[in-house]
């Protein structure tokens, strides 16, 4: 029951960060995730987790990294192979070589061999602190890419050189031949062992396909279960489990890619579940980071023998030391050009990357559960020396990079001028709706696909309706000028398409001549503004006795023949106006364009049954009320990302509430 209340305790906080991240987006989730585990922990009678090092990493970090490694773009993380390993490799040894000097300097008390393993454990970045910063900052793709790569790569070097430097100092003895032989067969191996079981798992998954086992339950669990067999099995033979992972990933997303076809549904399945996987896990690893700190930072706070203002000035000092170690290095290979492939750039403004990718250099869960896995004694019994202090600094330099990074990097990413929010109420009702629309259409499946496209429709005549409203009277004027231009050419189509019908016999003679009668009185009302008026009275009168006659015979062969007839002509009308499509007329033809589909959803799903059109008007808005949901969504995403005032936001929000009362009272 206690283990039960700690994990609702910890999702609950979980929800909670988003819901204080949605008050006050400037501060990164990361952050509010370890301030609610800090107040968990410290508050009576709190939240207290045993920290086991070994199952943080086979729960939390092999699943995250094998995400990490499914996602990224291997096009671009080759691109940058050569920076990444110089971050992940090198800059990795020379943090544990020259750090661990200065540490054993400033802290003569901490022995070299673990002042060596301390600076091993605080060199690999977090990749997952990372992401989560980059959402709120304007960062540079390929610097995005850089870090990424990085992360996935040093978690590895840095607990391999962590390692070696514990064995040194827990026997007294070291030998650098024999480490770098080590490393190499560890890293390899990782990397050969997490592709070879990789491929095996994936072979597996095709076998069972073809034998017809093609349950997405099953496959989606074998998809989870692929990163801890993975780790696992890497470690228990010696080799990286993190690389392994990486290699798993990577080798999935390559299958993926050459299997596109494969189970549609398990993809769409795939995504979502892999979506609050990673949200729940993302979320525990900064909870459970925030939980340790105060019995981190109480031994020694609580210790009389450390001074804790000079205790506390180690902590910035090491930081410090850190970014300016990172900064040093990233000059160096930029001005050497060994593979840093960034756009050429003034003076000022690769000063400013060069400090981007500085600070970016966070710490995080991986340096704790490290640090927290130093074992208390050494091998001849003598407790192991300053284990307290090792933690309280490794700790304090994750707290310090954290705040660090989530301070300066919002100031040195190119700031965006947010525009009046008068001006911008409108462009931003077009982009959200652009943004329904792209989700809607990727939601859309053979069973709501009438439903949705009408939707889809909708949509689009509001954002035509909106573009409009920025017209001058002179530019509408013009505008549908063309647009009863491009209408006459369709008509003509429609016409041409119902000579063709008649010649063939697919409709009789009388269906002909009414259907030629009304597209003639259509073609006078689009070209001769003169006869308008008349023309469109004898047009309401047609419709008004085509859809009296709907009604009366809603089962004659006549009037399904006379409905198939005019689908076939709208059909033909698009295609028309697709042909003579111009940059020129693009607003207009997709006008037009956008008519003729409306009225072929209308007759498709006009008189059917009264079952059918029961089914198709609730699909209608179940669609419409997930389409205000998105928009939603949408809205609070331009707003964190400060695309939008907050008067704005309240505006749009204004806007939805009113638009989603609107579809609850039909």
């Amino acid at each position: 029951m206690a283990v039960f209340l700690a994990v609702l305790v910890l999702l609950t906080i979980i929800a909670i960060s988003n819901i204080i991240h949605r008050f006050i987006p400037f501060v990164p989730v990361p952050l509010i995730q370890v301030g609610l585990g800090i107040i968990a922990a410290i508050f009576p009678s709190g939240l207290h987790i045993t920290f086991n090092p070994e199952l943080f990493f086979v729960l939390f970090i092999a699943p995250l990294v094998f995400n990490d490694g499914r996602r990224i773009p291997r096009d671009e993380l080759w691109k940058l192979r050569t920076p990444i390993l110089l971050l992940a490799l090198g800059l990795v040894f020379v943090t544990v070589l020259f750090g661990g000097y200065a540490i054993h300097w400033m802290i003569p008390q901490i022995p070299l061999p673990a002042a060596f393993a301390l600076a091993a454990i605080l060199s690999p970045t977090d990749v997952v602190a990372v992401g989560a910063l980059s959402k709120r900052i304007d960062m540079p793709k390929d610097m995005l890419r850089l870090l990424e790569g990085e992360g996935l790569m040093n978690d590895a070097s840095g607990l391999v050189a962590f390692k070696f430097a514990l064995a040194a100092a827990m026997t007294g003895t070291f030998s650098w031949s024999e480490a770098a032989v080590s490393f190499l067969l560890i890293a390899i191996g990782g990397l050969f062992t997490g592709t070879v079981l990789s491929f095996l798992i994936l072979r597996f998954r095709y076998l069972l396909r073809r034998l017809g086992m093609q349950d997405v339950t099953m496959h989606m669990l074998i998809q989870i279960l692929t990163p801890f067999v993975i780790y696992l099995a890497a470690e228990e033979i010696g080799v990286s489990g993190i690389l392994a992972v990486v290699a798993g990933g990577i080798t999935h997303a390559a299958e993926q890619d050459r299997a596109e076809s494969a189970m549609v549904k398990l993809k769409i399945v795939s995504a979502s579940t892999w979506g609050i996987i990673l949200f729940i896990l993302n979320g525990l690893v900064f909870v459970l980071l925030g939980l340790q700190m105060p019995g981190a930072l109480s031994v020694i706070f609580g210790n009389a023998a450390f001074n804790n203002v000079r205790v506390i000035s180690y902590i910035i000092l090491i930081t410090l030391m850190l970014m300016l170690l990172r900064f040093v290095w990233v000059f160096l290979f930029w001005q050497g050009n060994w593979g840093l492939q960034m756009k050429q750039v003034s003076g000022g403004e690769k000063l400013r990357s060069l400090l981007q990718i500085s600070i970016s250099g966070v710490r995080g869960a991986v340096t704790l559960a490290g640090a927290f896995s130093i074992p208390f004694v050494l091998e001849n019994g003598s407790p192991f020396p300053e284990r307290d202090l090792i933690i309280f600094l490794a700790a304090g330099v994750i707290l310090c990079t954290l705040l660090m990074a989530s301070a300066f990097l919002p100031l040195l990413s190119e700031r965006k001028e947010l525009p009046a929010s008068g001006s911008q109420f409108q462009s931003v009702r077009r982009k959200v709706m652009k943004t329904t629309v792209k989700a809607l259409k990727e939601e859309m499946n053979d069973k709501n696909r009438a439903a949705a496209l009408a939707v889809i429709s909708e949509y689009n005549e509001k954002m035509k309706q909106l573009k409009f409203e920025q017209y001058s009277l002179k530019e509408h004027l013009r505008h549908k000028k063309l647009e009863n231009k491009i209408r006459v050419h369709a008509l003509k189509a429609e016409q041409a398409e119902l000579e063709n019908m008649q010649e063939n016999g697919q409709i009789t003679e009388d269906i002909a001549n009414r259907l030629k009668e009304s597209l003639r009185e259509k073609e006078m009302l689009f070209s001769n503004p003169f006869k308008a008026g008349v023309s469109l009275m004898k047009w309401k009168h047609l419709i008004n006795r085509r859809q009296k006659e709907g009604t009366h015979k809603p089962h004659d062969q006549s009037g399904d023949m006379l409905k198939k007839a005019r689908i076939q002509t709208a059909k033909a009308a698009i295609e028309e106006v697709k042909q003579h499509m111009s940059d020129e007329n693009k607003e207009a033809s997709r006008s037009v364009i956008s008519f003729y589909q409306r009225l072929i959803l209308r007759l498709q799903h006009g008189a059917g049954g009264l079952r059918e059109n029961n089914r198709y008007e609730r699909q209608k808005k179940e669609i419409r009320l997930k389409s205000v949901q998105i928009i939603r969504n949408e809205i609070q995403e331009l707003f964190e990302n400060r695309e939008i005032t907050r008067e704005t936001a309240h505006h749009l929000r204004q806007y939805i509430n009113d638009l989603e009362a609107s579809l609850l009272d039909e």
